[in-house]
């Protein structure tokens, strides 16, 4: 669809980079990490798209530069010394009068220094710094439901350092944990699982390693919540071979299982993935970004049915290319950022998802009382929910009669 190269959009290396839509419009906007800062594209017209400014980094330039967003605001945190965690309202590129502007910050949250990457649940406004400066580099658990006011409420650091992780409101098949807040998190050496819905008292549930992992590096869960896929960062540098996509099944979130791993059609290093809509969307680095139809995850066998070589001189085991996607727009727009080459704006050509079963909140074919609890778990939410079952953004009564309607029916074949 378009590609912006570096000196379009702010200029030094890319590094990671997400997505925001503007709940008035539907507009679609790309955030990206750089070297010295954080840019803000315009890509609702994904042949046009319009680079709007940036934001300079709170203190020193850095490679690592991560980006979350929630509720409107953009959270952002750098390896750089003393960045702690910047704080923008993404309304504000609704009105931007002579583009490209040089934004400051909307708040700061000073409560740790350097931090390698962020995690934000938006079902309970809970943000959590990982590769941090405090608690080990583990989990730094700060509320940010007042966005530009964040506070500390908790930390884990019994497993150590945490590389990258994903918090959900729980909703998978394991009865025992629904509806409680779940952190999924890569250790460096395993797969972490530690519930965190006492942010004050955070609980380990397993930490499980595998055979032949150099460097745990990061995951995603599938939709239903009962597949975790994670990626290994140094296999492929260190040992040779293809890329390995790692697949894990948490039915049992206090003994997951390495059920096998996939292996790509090359040897570049996998970097960050992400699920949606029965698809992984994986960036790996000289590879670029492919896709993995996830239709038969039960078995251990994915099938890669796109991509997209942004580095098509090589796929050879070094860091250079994509380093991570975000593929959630409505429109389908799947954005990469390239370390060195700046910002891809894609549209991937694939099968409509399966016809859904939402009211099945734990994927099991049926609707249960495990369902009612989960539903219960997240009522309330008011962003990326798990129990919105009408599309609405939000988990209401409308949702729970739609559930309670359906109870005790099993979902169409």
């Amino acid at each position: 669809m378009a590609h912006m190269p570096p000196s379009e959009i702010g200029g030094g290396e890319m590094s990671d980079i997400w997505g925001w839509t503007d709940p008035l419009d539907g507009g679609e906007y790309a955030i990206i990490g750089r070297y010295a800062g954080t840019s803000f594209i315009n890509i609702t017209d994904p042949v046009n798209p319009v680079y709007l400014g940036q934001l300079p980094t709170h203190t020193s330039s850095s490679v690592w530069r991560d980006i979350k967003v929630f509720n409107n605001y953009a959270f952002i945190v750098s390896e750089a010394g003393s960045h702690g965690m910047q704080v923008f309202d993404l309304t504000r590129l609704r009105n931007v009068a002579a583009a490209p502007e040089t934004f400051t910050e909307d708040g700061h949250f000073a409560g740790f220094g350097a931090a390698h990457n962020l995690v934000i649940n938006e079902s309970t406004g809970h943000a959590f710094a990982v590769g941090a400066n405090t608690f080990s580099g583990g989990l730094h658990i700060v509320d940010i439901n007042n966005p530009t006011n964040p506070t500390s409420i908790g930390s884990f650091a019994e497993d150590g350092y945490t590389h990258d992780a994903q918090v959900v409101t729980y909703a998978g098949p394991d009865a025992q944990h629904a509806g409680k807040e779940i952190a999924f998190a890569c250790n460096e050496s395993t797969v972490t699982i530690v519930d965190v819905t006492d942010p004050t008292d955070a609980v380990q549930l397993s930490s499980t390693g595998y055979s032949g992992s150099a460097y745990t590096h990061q995951g995603w869960l599938t939709e239903d919540h009962k597949y975790f896929l994670s990626n290994d960062e140094l296999d492929e540098y260190y040992f040779g071979g293809n890329t390995k996509t790692h697949i894990w099944d948490v039915q049992n979130l206090d003994a997951p299982v390495h059920i096998g791993t996939y292996t790509g059609t090359n040897g570049a290093i996998d970097h960050n993935l992400y699920t949606h809509n029965g698809y992984c969307y994986q960036s790996n680095y000289r590879a670029g970004l492919r896709i993995l139809d996830l239709e038969n995850i039960a078995s251990a066998s994915l099938t890669e049915v796109a991509y997209f070589d942004v580095y098509p001189t090589s796929n050879s085991a070094a860091f250079n290319g994509t380093w991570s996607n975000y593929p959630y727009f409505a429109s389908g727009n799947v954005i990469v950022s390239h370390i060195e080459n700046g910002l891809y704006i894609l549209k991937p050509t694939l099968a409509p998802p399966p016809p859904p079963c939402p009211t099945d909140l734990n994927g099991d074919g049926m609707m249960t009382v495990v369902d009612v609890l989960m539903m219960l778990g997240d009522f309330g939410c008011v962003s990326n929910c798990a129990g919105d079952v009408n599309d609405d953004g939000m988990t209401t009564v409308t949702d729970m009669l739609a559930l309670l309607g359906e109870f005790g029916f099993n979902c169409p074949e």
